[in-house]
């Protein structure tokens, strides 16, 4: 009963937020705009809180953000430079938005001139401008309707970041979206609602890394939509990156629509926040689209992280890989449930789904969930999934070469992380997370060989 009671006072109380926000901070708001928030908030309002009674979300409680209400940041924030460099991608030919609390920062942007009209800026901006490719994409994929905490997001919706790539434009500069919380003088439990909106539409190309970040050691609700839209034999190179504190919540949906002949990589990381829970959907929207959709876990301490992805095959002719490997000591837990769809019609569908995970403590646990729903009949669908320590004759083998045992299971840990290390293009990204990984690793070993 008085879980109820704490799941009625933080719901009403989001609710009375929103009416709030909907009074005094989104009167100038465009009405198509104030539609989709009404909405979503009505969709909150009906749903609430998911607990572990409902299937997708049995193995990840998120009471700890039921049993306190958070404060939606807003207000000044007095992050600078120095605090948002360690979660920049060292790359001065790179652009780079910075947006703090929600809100862009242009002093702690970086932005060159862009060819063809393409054009990064802060979703407000664009909202202002009537730029019409948002009011044709923005909260169109339903990510919204995934989670509750996605219809949250949507409510709050109030800027952000936007990127634009028109149509044949092929941008060689890479784009930086930096979402950091900064909880400032407002103390534990700051909520921000990140939202990421990217175009790229028809022979177009673009390579966006976006990444989640906040203080050391700061509690805080982090709760990031992002919506990318790739066009007809676009190419989309999509990274994203979660450091948040270890005192952090993490709740994302990411959502990716294809068109025909389309390419869309994507590669996510997650490193941060004590609880974790990130929805991908990825719709194969256009015959001949190709979708790669890769993570790589590196969790200890009591963190968990719950990934539950959608390749959702709704034309014929298309492809997907999806790859994720998983390493957890200590009492961290990982849970992955990876869905297949493929719709009627899908003909020469061909899919692959492999989730590996590597436990280096006798208390780390995960969970695994592979699925398969399938409506077509000349398809090609595999799905497997692995959980277990490192393997002890590999163990052997090095040491029989003159390794010591400490040493020996850092490489085969590297080795199994460096499976999705590999798929990353972006060279000087790739370059900066194998550094950042080696580090994680090295902690999450010497923490199991200490236990």
């Amino acid at each position: 009963m008085a879980q109820q009671v704490d799941r009625s006072r933080a719901h009403n109380a989001y609710v009375a937020a929103y009416e709030a926000f909907a009074v005094n901070g989104a009167g100038a708001s465009p009405e198509w705009l104030k539609g989709k928030r009404a909405a979503a908030i009505a969709r909150f309002a009906d749903a609430g809180f998911p607990s572990t009674r409902d299937e997708a979300w049995r193995f990840t409680d998120v009471k700890p953000l039921v049993e306190s209400v958070f404060e939606v940041l807003g207000g000044a924030s007095t992050a600078d430079a120095v605090a948002l460099s360690p979660h920049v991608v060292p790359d001065e030919t790179s652009a780079v938005l910075a947006v703090v609390n929600g809100r862009v920062a242009p002093h702690l942007s970086r932005m060159p001139s862009f060819p063809g009209g393409a054009v990064v800026m802060g979703l407000r901006e664009a909202l202002d401008q009537a730029h019409p490719a948002v009011e044709q994409h923005l909260g169109t994929s339903g990510a919204d309707l995934r989670t509750p905490f996605g219809a949250l997001n949507t409510a709050f919706l109030s800027d952000g970041a936007f990127v634009f790539v028109p149509r044949g434009v092929r941008l060689s500069v890479p784009i930086q979206v930096l979402f950091f919380t900064d909880v400032g003088s407002a103390g534990d439990n700051g909520l921000v609602f990140p939202r990421l909106l990217v175009v790229v539409e028809d022979e177009a190309e673009a390579t966006v890394v976006e990444t989640h970040a906040g203080g050391d050691g700061d509690r805080y609700w982090t709760s990031p939509v992002s919506e990318y839209v790739v066009g007809v034999n676009a190419q989309l190179d999509s990274y994203r990156i979660q450091r948040d504190s270890g005192n952090a919540y993490h709740t994302a949906v990411t959502h990716s629509r294809l068109a025909r002949d389309a390419r869309c990589a994507m590669v996510t990381f997650s490193f941060g926040a004590a609880l974790s829970r990130q929805d991908l959907v990825s719709v194969l929207g256009g015959e001949g689209a190709q979708s790669t959709l890769n993570g790589l876990s590196g969790l200890g301490g009591r963190q968990h992280v719950d990934y539950h992805t959608t390749l959702d095959h709704a034309q014929p002719h298309c492809n997907s890989w999806e790859y994720f490997n998983g390493i957890f000591g200590d009492r961290a837990r990982g849970v992955f449930s990876g869905r297949i769809i493929v719709r009627q019609g899908a003909q020469k569908t061909d899919s692959k789904q492999t989730n590996n995970n590597l436990l280096l403590s006798a208390n780390a646990r995960a969970d695994s969930q592979p699925q398969l729903e399938i409506h077509a009949d000349d398809v090609r669908c595999t799905h497997g999934a692995t959980l277990g320590p490192i393997d002890e004759t590999h163990l052997f083998y090095l040491r029989s070469r003159g390794l010591n045992l400490a040493d020996a299971r850092k490489l085969l840990t590297y080795g199994f992380a460096s499976e999705i290390l590999n798929s990353v293009r972006y060279q000087r990204l790739r370059d900066w997370l194998d550094v950042l990984v080696q580090q994680r690793l090295a902690a999450l070993t010497g923490d199991t060989a200490t236990a």
